[in-house]
C-alpha cells in the first residue's frame, strides 16, 4: 500500500467521544450513493460533504459540517477529506476531492485510497486531490499545522516545521 496506510484521530479529544453525524452514508455500492446524493438539497450539492475512507475500504459521507472522526466511529481510515459532486450525464462525478480533514491530518499519498473507493463504485474522478493539503505536527509545541505556500514554519511557535508527514501511524 502506498503512503502511510491508515491515520488515526489526531484532533481534539473532546470531539472523538461527543460527536454524532446524523444523515451519513456507508456508500457500499454506485446505487446507494446515487440515492443519496438525489436526495440532498440543491444547496448541500454546492458544497462539498465531508468524507472518510473506513479499513473495509467503503466511502462513507455526510454533510459538510458533520466531523471526519463521527462519521468513522472513532476509528481509523484509510483517506479523509472533503468531495464535492457533480452530474454526470444520467449520474455523477467528482467535481472537487481535497485530503482537508483537521481531525486525521492525511497526507496528499493517501489518494489511491479515495481513488479505490471511488474506482470501486464507479464514479468517475480527477484520478488526485484536487486541491492537495500539507499538514505538519510542530515537534516544539505540537500543534497541529497546515503548510501554506511552501512555508514550513508553526503558526503558534515559529517553530521549525519537518518536510515529512510527521503524525504517527497507527
Amino acid at each position: 500500500m502506498t503512503g502511510h496506510g491508515q491515520y488515526r484521530y489526531v484532533g481534539p479529544a473532546e470531539l472523538c467521544g461527543q460527536a454524532i453525524v446524523v444523515d451519513a452514508v456507508v456508500a457500499g455500492t454506485y446505487a446507494v450513493l446515487a440515492n443519496w446524493l438525489a436526495g440532498r438539497e440543491k444547496r448541500e450539492l454546492a458544497e462539498p460533504f465531508t468524507f472518510v475512507v473506513a479499513l473495509d475500504g467503503v466511502l462513507r459521507l455526510a454533510p459538510r459540517r458533520g466531523e471526519h472522526v463521527a462519521l468513522a466511529g472513532g476509528r481509523d481510515v484509510l483517506a479523509a477529506g472533503e468531495v464535492r459532486f457533480g452530474s454526470a450525464g444520467t449520474g455523477w462525478r467528482v467535481a472537487e476531492v481535497t485530503n482537508q480533514s483537521t481531525g486525521y491530518c492525511p497526507d496528499p499519498d493517501s489518494w489511491p485510497a479515495m481513488g479505490r473507493a471511488l474506482d470501486g463504485l464507479g464514479v468517475p474522478h480527477p484520478g488526485e486531490f484536487t486541491d492537495k493539503v500539507i499538514f505538519r505536527r510542530c515537534p516544539a509545541c505540537g500543534e497541529r499545522n497546515i503548510v501554506r505556500e511552501n512555508d514550513f514554519v508553526c503558526a503558534l511557535c515559529d517553530g521549525a516545521l519537518p518536510a515529512e508527514w510527521n503524525f504517527v501511524p497507527s
